[in-house]
């Protein structure tokens, strides 16, 4: 499977917005990158809390589980120590049917101990990314909102797949932004 430059990404890839340039000054980088496209964390977070003392059950996830932040206004939110958060990206991503998206986090963040997961993106999956930011230290985070948070690969098949996300019905399909856990 051969990985996308910088030029075949603008040209395969529906990408909304997108943005050619990287660096800019004062900001975690995003846009376009050599083998990849660095992704914007949006401004909506559910930061994670045990207020409720709920159950994690990914077959009956409660929303209660989160408290929503709107980091717009302050520009960045708070993550607690040994906490996670949920977001999504600023970008909209449509994936071609011969192609699969990884996800990985930007080394600016993972040298502050911030690890960022994202699974898959399946050919033919569209949609705003949810990603999942964690803390895994012992002091609070700061996450700058509208700034870089991870890097897209592409790769590419050698083939069409047989049955793509979208063939499947995948259940994160066209979501529009932050989704939480679901089982159908």
């Amino acid at each position: 499977m051969p990985i996308l430059c910088d030029t075949q990404i603008q040209k395969l890839v529906k990408i909304v917005p997108f943005e050619a340039a990287q660096k800019r000054e004062g900001r975690i980088s995003y846009g376009v990158s050599s083998y990849g496209y660095d992704v914007r964390v949006g401004g909506q977070f559910k930061i994670f809390t045990n207020v409720n003392s709920e159950v994690v059950d990914p077959k009956k996830f409660s929303p209660r589980s989160f408290v929503d932040v709107d980091a717009t206004k302050e520009g960045h939110v708070l993550i607690p120590p040994n906490s996670f958060a949920l977001c999504e990206t600023v970008e909209y991503f449509e994936i071609p049917r011969d192609m699969l998206a990884i996800c990985v986090g930007k080394s600016t963040y993972a040298r502050c101990g911030i690890i960022v997961n994202v699974t898959p993106l399946e050919p033919e999956w569209k949609g705003k990314i949810t990603i999942e930011i964690s803390n895994t230290t012992p002091l609070p985070a700061r996450i700058y909102a509208n700034e870089g948070i991870a890097q897209i690969i592409f790769l590419r098949g050698e083939q069409v797949c047989a049955h793509s996300y979208a063939d499947k019905r995948g259940k994160y399909q066209d979501q529009p932004g932050l989704t939480l856990p679901r089982v159908d």
